[in-house]
């Protein structure tokens, strides 16, 4: 039985998750890990476990940030778990490693449970959405996006490039910690990344942030 270490930032999703999990049979301890770094302290305790990974919400670099450490604990199985994910990110995180199984949190009940199961044995689970749009059998979310940002977008994306959380922002801007999210997720969806880091470099080529106010 292998332990499952739910690494997600919503409460919402380690409910969801929770309630799932009490329905799979012969699972290991559940644990959390709320950043990379307690993610990383787990894993040594625990590197056969089964990780629900919300790449998005976490701090990593980037793609090779998330591969070093797959290589790093190579008896870890990683479920992906996120609204979006890119192709270039999905093509290339599959194509070069076999502990990835992908679900989308609009995935479908049935999806989620069967990826759980068979994460238990250390089987790869692709759901429907990624499929089809490693297949092009569809145009994606992503590709259907309008990726010029809006005057609100580019504000909110320099404050992230800043390193300001969601909270800060909204703060700052007099609004919800919802909208501030929402913005985010159009934002990445736009310039099709998936971490902060490469947000952040887009800003400064972009001109967004300039790299004097970066280095501060």
């Amino acid at each position: 039985m292998k332990p499952i270490l739910i690494a997600d930032k919503q409460d919402i999703t380690k409910a969801g998750l929770l309630y799932l999990l009490s329905y799979v049979k012969d699972i290991g301890d559940i644990a959390e890990a709320d950043s990379k770094k307690e993610l990383l302290i787990q894993l040594a305790h625990a590197s056969d476990s089964v990780v629900v990974l919300d790449y998005t919400s976490f701090d990593f670099s980037g793609l090779e940030d998330l591969m070093t450490i797959s290589c790093r604990f190579k008896a870890t199985h990683w479920i992906l778990f996120s609204d979006e994910l890119s192709n270039d990110f999905l093509r290339h995180l599959l194509y070069n490693s076999t502990q990835f199984s992908v679900i989308f949190k609009d995935s479908s009940k049935e999806e989620i449970s069967t990826a759980l199961s068979l994460s238990q044995k250390n089987e790869r689970f692709i759901c429907n959405r990624a499929s089809n749009q490693l297949l092009g059998k569809h145009v994606s979310i992503i590709e259907k996006q309008d990726k010029t940002l809006t005057y609100t977008e580019k504000e909110i994306l320099r404050l992230i490039a800043l390193g300001k959380t969601t909270k800060e922002i909204a703060q700052e801007r007099c609004s919800s910690t919802h909208t501030i999210t929402t913005h985010r997720k159009n934002i990445f969806r736009k310039l099709e990344v998936n971490s902060v880091h490469e947000a952040t470099k887009y800003a400064l080529r972009a001109g967004i942030l300039d790299s004097a106010e970066y280095y501060i």
